[in-house]
């Protein structure tokens, strides 16, 4: 009998994440492996990029509610997951008041504790050999699934987010492993949470060359093609505070200064959706760069359009390891990062791309020389199709971790 492998994550919108579960899914041979995935709520892009042997498991309303809008919550008579999300508000509130905080991100804390009280169990008459809790918050997979191992997992830079250790850890430590898409996202996580050091073992995003260079084909993004006066710069990614793209304008603006003798104008684009999307169109028309910064917005299938651009460019504050970036490399793209904390661990600078320092002017000036510098360009092209940028190998670790290898 074949080992059974649980998932959970919360949707399939297009997103790094989103995108590595994909990967994977993809990379787990069928032949080794029963699969069964829960998507609390059964939409996004990705969906039908599910491969067929994977046992979607149907929806489950409680579950469906989790990021619904509170009326919508009311509406469809889920009373007690509206008391529990209102109750994970106020103890939110009450937390920011303490700690003299804005940022959001503990939220997720609150949620999953008070949420897993009232959500039922999942598919309770299957014990699997392995459950994934592949987003937070982990308290689903922790309380509501049977599974002789469990291994949740690091997407992002937990230094940059504000983190309610005290009432998190609990939670992270009940798992197995804590899988870590990249050493230094694994370094982030152990300063917050320094006992958890022995759970973590490196799982990276798996990503399959093929896969995408055969999806880049599928069309030709044309939309920003046709004028060939201009330099295409493009960045995708999801409009949020990690992302950066509200300095974009600004970053766009410094860029085509250093570069008005050169006689090269740019066109950055920007592909994806998100709650910055009016802040990055008021700081587009701030720095006058309604010609310049395009957003695109959302598209199912955004490598087409990493394909036909010029420089890929990932201007965020922080990252865990940028799957986008990846997807460029796998595209002979150049690519320039700004140098958040786990960049290097992504980019050999110079080599397989280039680093710029995150602050505006800087990354303006490194931009702008990356741009002249056409050997440099050339050199990191050559390098890239000279090299095998997909993983699918990682897929083992998880064999190992259901046998016992590990």
């Amino acid at each position: 009998m074949k080992p059974r492998i649980f998932i959970a994550i919360h949707y399939m919108h297009l997103g790094g994440a989103e995108i590595s579960l994909i990967g994977l899914l993809q990379a787990l041979d069928p032949k080794k492996v029963d699969v069964d995935l829960f998507v609390y709520s059964h939409e996004g892009e990705l969906m039908k990029l599910i491969p067929d042997y994977v046992n979607v498991l149907p929806e489950i309303p409680a579950y469906k509610m989790f990021e619904r809008p509170m009326k919508e919550v009311l509406k469809k008579g889920h009373l007690s997951v509206l008391f529990a999300r209102l109750k994970a508000k106020m103890r939110m509130r009450s937390y920011l008041r303490k700690k003299q905080t804005i940022d959001g991100s503990a939220i997720m804390g609150f949620l999953g504790e008070e949420m897993s009280k009232v959500v039922p169990d999942i598919n309770q008459s299957v014990e699997y050999d392995l459950a994934i809790s592949f987003l937070t918050p982990h308290n689903f997979v922790r309380d509501h699934v049977r599974a002789k191992k469990k291994i949740c997992w690091i997407h992002t830079d937990y230094t940059r987010i504000d983190v309610n250790a005290e009432l998190e850890l609990p939670v992270w430590d009940s798992f197995d492993y804590v899988a870590s898409i990249s050493s230094e996202a694994a370094k982030t996580f152990v300063q917050v949470f320094p006992t958890l050091a022995p759970k973590i073992i490196e799982i990276e995003n798996i990503l399959s060359s093929s896969f995408v260079r055969h999806r880049a084909e599928e069309f030709k993004a044309t939309e920003f093609l046709t004028d060939k006066k201009y330099l295409n710069l493009l960045s995708v990614g999801r409009f949020c505070e990690a992302k950066n793209y509200d300095n974009v304008p600004d970053i766009c603006n410094k860029t085509l200064e250093l570069l008005k003798d050169e006689n090269i104008s740019l066109r950055w684009y920007i592909i994806g959706f998100g709650a910055d999307e009016n802040l990055i169109r008021q700081k587009i028309a701030e720095a006058g760069m309604q010609e310049h910064v395009i957003i695109l917005g959302k598209k199912e299938n955004p490598y087409p359009y990493i394909k036909a651009c010029d420089i890929y460019v990932q201007p965020s504050r922080y990252e865990g390891k940028s799957v986008t970036v990846r997807e460029a490399q796998m595209l002979y793209k150049p690519v320039v990062v700004t140098n958040y904390p786990t960049a290097s661990s992504q980019i050999q600078d110079g080599k397989d791309g280039v680093i710029v320092p995150l602050h505006n002017e800087g990354c303006a000036k490194g931009l702008a020389e990356f741009i002249l510098d056409k050997q440099k360009q050339e050199h990191i092209i050559e390098y890239l199709k000279a090299h095998d940028y997909g993983n699918v190998e990682e897929v083992e670790k998880i064999y190992s971790i259901i046998s016992g290898r590990e």
